[in-house]
């Protein structure tokens, strides 16, 4: 199995971003990113997926959305180029911007008819290979030097030819945001699971009673990471819902259904993952990133003189 192409899913509003999400695409945020850059977050994440591997990316995005991308990508490399004549690092974003333009296909969800059918939409950009999937509105961290969250993820799914999604250990108090399962660990693998079970966002009761996963720390269950590798066969089984008649797609129960058809793994990411529409998490991406890229000093400086001001008001 070889991992070619990825699909960003970016088609939701970003409510809680409110109001600048009205005003432009929230993942055209700027964020100062490990290599000094500031950076829209989509760029970053689709960063995130070419230094790992990929070759052609898909972004699933609100309608209108895809030229209004384009556009604001084409005018930012524009004025970078005329207004930093000759400077390195300006030279080097615009490269990065006009390498992301040439390989990335903007595919517009014309009805919001759930987080499934947005996946449904690249199944034309797929064409029936593997693809990585990633999350518009999340910020990716790894804790192992020069090797990303997503080539930790495409490794394991290359090694294994099956189907891999990223899990953490989650303290069970924040279990009911994310998508958990349970599974058996694999012999001479300390980090990695078969996929038996997965419920979406549940209750501590239910995860309790049906969740619970050997091997790990009391109170702590497997959590998505927010990045999968998956097979095509996860089209036919969106399509599936929507033959059944329901009006909102959902991912969760499409790859339960794969874990019962196909080999379906989750490997424990050595990393950690940023929602960018919860509170706070765009500062708590900005922090995360500061503190794993070459502004680390300055970073850590500037935490402990708002520390400082704050202790003494």
């Amino acid at each position: 199995m070889r991992i070619k192409k990825a699909v960003i899913t970016a088609a939701a509003r970003g409510d809680r971003l409110y109001p600048v999400a009205d005003t432009i695409q929230k993942a055209m945020l700027p964020v100062l990113d490990v290599d000094g850059l500031y950076k829209p977050v989509i760029q970053i994440i689709a960063e995130e997926a070419f230094e790992s591997g990929i070759e052609e990316i898909c972004i699933i995005c609100a309608p209108g959305d895809g030229v209004r991308y384009t556009n604001a990508f084409e005018s930012l490399r524009n004025n970078l180029t005329k207004s930093f004549h000759n400077v390195d690092w300006a030279k080097t974003q615009a490269d990065k911007i006009t390498n992301l333009l040439a390989k990335v296909t903007f595919v517009e969800q014309t009805e919001a008819l759930g987080y499934g059918d947005a996946i449904l939409c690249s199944e034309s950009f797929v064409k029936g290979e593997p693809f990585l999937l990633l999350l518009g509105d999340y910020i990716y961290v790894s804790q192992i030097a020069n090797k990303r969250c997503a080539a930790q993820l495409i490794e394991i799914a290359q090694q294994e030819n099956c189907a891999v999604s990223a899990v953490n250990p989650t303290i069970e108090h924040q279990i009911t945001r994310y998508g958990t399962l349970t599974g058996k660990q694999l012999p001479n693998f300390g980090n990695l699971y078969q996929i038996e079970k997965i419920i979406e966002k549940p209750s501590l009761s239910v995860a309790e009673l049906e969740l619970q996963t050997p091997g790990l720390r009391i109170g702590y269950y497997l959590c998505f990471f927010g990045m999968h590798v998956l097979t095509a066969d996860v089209f036919t089984l969106l399509k599936e819902q929507k033959q059944k008649g329901e009006t909102q797609l959902k991912l969760t129960p499409a790859l339960q259904q794969l874990a019962l058809k196909e080999k379906y793994l989750a490997v424990e990411m050595k990393g950690s993952r940023y929602d960018l529409s919860r509170k706070h998490g765009l500062l708590r991406a900005q922090v995360a990133l500061g503190l794993a890229g070459e502004g680390k000093a300055e970073t850590l400086t500037t935490l402990l003189e708002l520390i400082a001001e704050a202790s003494i008001h």
